[in-house]
């Protein structure tokens, strides 16, 4: 019997190298396959095969470029003991240890094989907010442009991802217009300079202008202008601000809050729109706190011509007035006695963010004269020798478009085609034109000029600028890259110190953010306002700006990266704070408050509201989206998506069975249970954290139109090591007990960010060299950013 399987074994062995060899790119090592087919074949064979996974099938392409991401996983579920199971493990140590160092040895020389011949990242284009900035950055131009693009696909969680950018012949056709947009901004700035401008207005300005008018504009009580706390849509609205035209606007509103509640103030929010009913979006601008005395707050909003600010309170816990007939008459909001908000004056400017027209025009036209003509508002360029102006100026252009000197070669065609604009009888300024518009939709500017291996010092110098500000390199990152100073680790770290702390590194960490914790999508679902009351767009904003506040202090003070498992002290203002159910913090600036005096269960990136709102969809929570969010986005570990064969749990709204009752049965499949080891103690232990990112101890429960108490949650858990932990807080000490693993996560997620390609199995020695690196800093956040900015991934294509 034990000849036969022995037989069956070589038999089986020689077959499985034999195809992995002629089928795969790569021969797998025999020594692989015989561990495989020794330990695992018994129980991951045929249709019945354990969590889906048939080996004899996946061994006749183990070889395969498509088979990578399996054996990554099966080298880490050996790795982690987690397979062969303990029940049934016949492994040795010897053994386990020899498979571990074969494979890793072969899959790491397998992939950077292909780097060689490939490089780690494809072909990888300017996304649309990089698009924006780089057009702002090169011409002197302010229009918001991201938002006119086609929306894109966040692979992977980033939108960097260079295998996951399409190039449609609609998205060619968009990045014209966008290119003409920039294009021609810039050459009106130029020619007919900047349309700046500031104006006061009053009470009676921005009131109804017949005051016996039921509008929805506020009304004017001694010499005031006044809006009450309603949920009337677009009541606050003020036409006086209404933009002629497109542009970028500063309000300064001076304002007072009337019938304020005992311990606070009124809260208001500021928003844009048409605010009529065919266009009711109103994005967001701006909140304030209005209090008993006279007070000062300026926001700044791109505003599209026919749009106006609206003001009003928008604190959801407000007594709210009521309207008849969708209007307000004039005083109908006093004997209500609700609270609002007492707009004394408003100062409008019209402004331009970065460079003045002047600068405009030198970035456009260098040293070359300008004339213009006031009434026909043109103007013209002046010059001697117009082919060799053109020449001079397009050569000029394209090194600061391409990111790098151009060869003759590469610029004679677009110099060409603007000279032959001037024969047609074109303007300089027409021809000049075409050209910069042709090398504005040349793939050397939509994409980033990277080959195989060791970076050069320009690219660097864009992978540099485009992982920290998401723009084009400034004038001292193409002289460094000039002198091919690029290449050197010191110079590097000091350029990453230099451009955090520049202005532009103030955007990084809400760049990285946004995408990493998913706060673009913050907005996606709004709690249940019947199960979740008091939760407004106010309480949402805060929590975006805790979030980002902390981010960007970790960032300042190199903070240890495990404050995003668990800190003493968060950043919140009154209005968050007192939905927090926190005391002593008044104000609308957020600052910093301690948690160590006061049990609220907070502290820690893992348990601000932000993230509970991202990780649920209004209405109740699931341990198993949190799960799978907080293991890939804050603990490194993938989680497979499950087998197409798997329902879905639905949520038991009548509350007859937790989902904890649920989720047992679901994980009893064990092509299910393998994942949900990992996936459900994160889960469950932010369980008490109800959809709106409240703390609660029971579930809540609808019957009727009414809220009922349902069952007490219970957090606790055991983590796939076998420790149980029975409370959140106990989680999260068990979680900082490996640092390395916060770190390594944090470290990945800026690698993936800032190079456009996932960690894969050959860049984790990279990843532990970074972690090492920090470890006497105890993992700071800026020190990890240095770090990878300096690590062997990061530095080649």
């Amino acid at each position: 019997m034990k000849s036969f399987h022995f037989q069956r074994f070589s038999l089986l062995l020689c077959y499985l190298v034999l195809v992995s060899t002629v089928n795969g790119s790569e021969s797998v090592p025999p020594a692989v396959l015989g561990f495989l087919n020794e330990h695992c074949t018994v129980c991951h064979e045929g249709d019945s095969a354990d969590g889906g996974l048939d080996l004899t099938t996946f061994q006749r392409n183990a070889g395969s470029e498509a088979s990578l991401d399996r054996w990554v996983r099966i080298f880490d579920r050996v790795h982690h003991q987690e397979m062969p199971p303990a029940d049934s493990n016949t492994v040795s140590s010897k053994e386990r240890t020899e498979f571990l160092k074969t494979t890793e040895s072969w899959l790491r020389q397998r992939q950077q094989t292909a780097w060689k011949r490939e490089g780690r990242v494809r072909g990888r284009r300017l996304t649309n907010y990089q698009l924006e900035r780089t057009l702002h950055d090169l011409l002197g131009v302010d229009i918001p442009l991201a938002e006119r693009m086609p929306d894109e696909p966040d692979n992977n969680v980033f939108k960097t991802i260079a295998d996951g950018q399409a190039m449609s012949h609609f998205q060619l056709e968009q990045h014209l217009r966008i290119v003409d947009l920039a294009l021609d901004e810039a050459i009106r700035r130029a020619i007919q300079g900047d349309n700046v401008w500031t104006k006061t207005l009053d009470a009676q300005k921005i009131s109804r202008r017949n005051p016996r008018r039921r509008t929805r504009e506020p009304e004017v009580i001694d010499g005031h202008a006044v809006t009450w706390s309603s949920r009337l849509i677009f009541y606050g609205r003020l036409p006086a601000t209404t933009a002629r035209e497109d542009g970028w606007y500063r309000f300064t509103v001076r304002a007072k809050g009337l019938n304020l509640p005992e311990d606070y103030g009124v809260w208001c929010t500021v928003r844009r729109g048409k605010c009529v009913s065919s266009a009711p979006l109103l994005p967001w601008v701006g909140s304030f706190e209005a209090t008993k005395e006279t007070q000062e707050w300026t926001f700044e909003t791109w505003l599209p011509r026919g749009e106006m600010i609206e003001i009003r309170p928008g604190d959801d816990t407000l007594k709210m007035a009521r309207f008849a007939g969708g209007q307000v008459g004039t005083g109908e909001g006093t004997p209500q006695n609700v609270p609002g908000v007492a707009i004394e004056q408003i100062v409008m400017e019209r402004f331009h963010q970065g460079p003045s027209s002047d600068e405009v025009r030198r970035i456009l036209f260098d040293d070359l004269p300008v004339k213009t003509d006031a009434k026909k508002r043109g103007g013209w360029v002046v010059s001697k020798n117009r082919k060799a102006d053109i020449e001079r100026l397009m050569r000029r252009f394209a090194t600061r478009a391409f990111r790098r000197p151009v060869e003759d070669a590469a610029i004679l065609p677009y110099v060409q085609m603007a000279q032959q604009s001037l024969d047609d009888g074109n303007s300089m300024v027409s021809a000049l034109r075409t050209g910069y518009r042709a090398l504005l939709c040349s793939p050397r500017f939509l994409y980033l000029q990277e080959t195989p291996g060791q970076l050069d010092s320009y690219a660097i110098a864009s992978r540099l600028s485009y992982f920290l500000w998401n723009s084009m390199p400034d004038d001292e990152l193409l002289q460094l890259a000039e002198a091919d100073r690029l290449q050197d680790e010191t110079v590097i770290r000091q350029q990453v110190e230099r451009m955090l702390t520049s202005p532009k590194g103030q955007q990084f960490v809400e760049d990285f953010a946004s995408q990493w914790l998913d706060l673009d999508e913050i907005d996606f679902t709004t709690p249940d306002r019947r199960l979740y009351p008091g939760f407004d767009v106010i309480v949402q904003e805060s929590m975006v700006a805790e979030t980002l506040t902390f981010l960007q202090t970790m960032l300042e003070k190199n903070q240890s990266v495990t404050r995003i498992i668990a800190a003493d002290e968060s950043y919140l203002n009154e209005r968050l704070a007192r939905y927090y159910g926190i005391d002593g913090v008044s104000g609308d600036d957020m600052q910093p408050v301690n948690f160590q005096t006061q049990d609220h269960h907070r502290g820690g990136l893992l348990t601000q509201g932000a993230i509970m709102k991202i990780t649920a969809n209004g209405t109740n929570t699931s341990p198993v989206i949190r799960g799978v969010w907080v293991s890939e986005r804050l603990l490194g570990r993938e989680i497979p998506p499950p087998p197409a064969s798997v329902p879905a749990i639905e949520p038991d709204i009548r509350g007859a069975k937790t989902i904890r009752e649920m989720l047992e049965k679901h994980k009893s499949d064990p092509s299910c249970a393998g994942c949900h080891v990992h996936i459900d103690p994160p889960g469950f232990a932010l369980e008490n954290f109800d959809p709106s990112g409240r703390w609660r101890d029971r579930y809540t429960v609808l019957k009727g139109r009414k809220r009922s108490k349902g069952p007490k949650i219970d957090p606790g858990y055991v983590r796939p090591d076998g420790q149980k932990f029975e409370s959140l807080a106990e989680y999260q000490k068990l979680l900082l007990e490996d640092p390395e693993q916060i770190a390594a996560n944090v470290a990945g997620q800026l690698l993936t960010y800032g190079t456009g390609a996932p960690v894969e199995f050959a860049d984790r020695p990279a990843i532990k060299q970074a972690v090492e690196e920090t470890a006497s800093d105890d993992y700071g956040f800026r020190s990890l950013v240095k770090a990878v900015a300096t690590s062997p991934s990061f530095l080649s294509k």
